[in-house]
């Protein structure tokens, strides 16, 4: 027998990974997704998997499925100076009497063909190319018109739509919107050098660039750098732009530099913006979880490994309350902190990157270490 029933918008990594936890508790799920398809609600090019976003997709029965087309590591990451030397080791955290390693790494493409399969294998229902014109928030249900003209009436509705969502608006001021950084990331994947078996981080005058390993042959190469707001930059440029960027670097980095950056069309760019909206996170029957709460920017590799934990408490806290905004209220006490905790450590991280002469007592490397030893404790 069905606890009820949910709609989830949003069919990103937040959005799949609630519908499957919520299956599991025992509610029937529908997702609508905006995009057309699965592959057009793909951004970026690697993902990291920390310790947590495992143990979370363990709960789910994904985290096997991530592992095994991706790459496990041993430690988290190193830091090297900007001829490739290295400062520090980053040896991360694990979870006491788990198996699961400090961190893996995949592409997003595999992670959201894992979590749709596994959505559709439980049974959400998941419709692309759609979402909502209206929802209408009553004392026994949420009444929803659909884009495509269809009209359905749900117990819960989930808003999983990301930093700029629509459902937002529904729980929290019309007013909140992402701050950007003063940053942006360029991204590639690239073959996986040897040394590449961990998060590598190199540390340039006007930048830095990092290698995540996401496969047993592949990696990704990032590169942070201080960027003006709203300045736009044509992809045919982006091969020459990064390698002048990335030109004072020794070592890995400007081998990885000389060798594989040649193609502006396999290079992402996108800003870097940061959330953390007040809790509580819900009004009504309407609820928000992942970026449109707390977008973090990917400095400790947190944003979907927060999405993912989010999925996991709401569905918990809903099968354990009769009452919904009791269940709501308890997923807002279990999620604000830590989230915050990763959002601000985050900017405090890319605060840095972009000046570290004004940050002279900064340790990247220890805050780095305090953030992954709090996100092993219980969510």
């Amino acid at each position: 027998m069905s606890r009820g029933s949910v709609l989830i918008v949003g069919g990103g990594i937040g959005g799949l990974s609630t519908g499957i936890a919520l299956r599991g508790a025992g509610y029937d799920v529908d997702v609508v997704e905006l995009k057309e398809d699965l592959h057009s609600s793909v951004y970026g090019v690697g993902i990291i998997q920390p310790v947590n976003a495992l143990r979370a997709l363990d709960a789910i029965g994904c985290a096997e499925a991530c592992m095994a087309v991706g790459y496990r590591t041993t430690a988290w990451g190193q830091m090297l100076d900007v001829d490739g030397q290295l400062i520090r080791e980053m040896p991360g955290a694990v979870i006491p009497g788990s198996e699961l390693p400090p961190m893996n790494g995949l592409t997003r493409p595999q992670l959201h063909r894992i979590l749709t399969d596994k959505a559709l294998e439980v049974g959400v229902a998941i419709e692309y190319d759609k979402t909502f014109t209206t929802l209408e928030d009553g004392p026994e249900e949420v009444a929803v018109v659909f884009t495509d003209g269809t009209t359905g009436s749900y117990d819960v509705v989930v808003g999983a739509d990301g930093v700029y969502s629509t459902v937002r608006p529904y729980v929290l001021s019309e007013e909140l919107k992402p701050v950007y950084l003063g940053q942006s990331a360029f991204r590639l994947n690239i073959p996986r050098e040897p040394e590449i078996d961990r998060i590598i981080l190199q540390h340039g005058p006007d930048g830095l660039a990092g290698f995540v390993p996401i496969g047993p042959d592949l990696a990704y190469l990032f590169y942070n750098t201080t960027w003006e707001e709203g300045r736009w930059l044509e992809q045919s440029t982006m091969a020459d732009e990064l390698r002048a960027r990335m030109a004072p670097f020794g070592g890995l980095a400007g081998r990885i530099r000389d060798t594989y950056i040649n193609d502006s069309a396999q290079i992402v760019f996108r800003p870097e913006e940061w959330l953390i909206a007040p809790a509580p996170w819900h009004n009504g029957r309407v609820v928000l979880i992942g970026d449109a709460v707390h977008a973090v920017t990917p400095h400790l590799g947190q944003g979907a490994a927060q999405a993912i934990e989010d999925g996991v408490v709401l569905a918990e806290c809903l099968s354990t309350h009769n009452d919904h905004a009791a269940a709501f209220e308890e997923y807002s006490e279990r999620r604000y902190e830590r989230c915050k905790l990763i959002v601000e450590s985050s900017v405090a991280i890319g605060e840095y990157e972009m000046d570290p002469a004004g940050h002279p007592d900064f340790d990247h490397a220890g805050l780095t270490q305090h953030v992954l030893e709090s996100m092993v404790q219980p969510i």
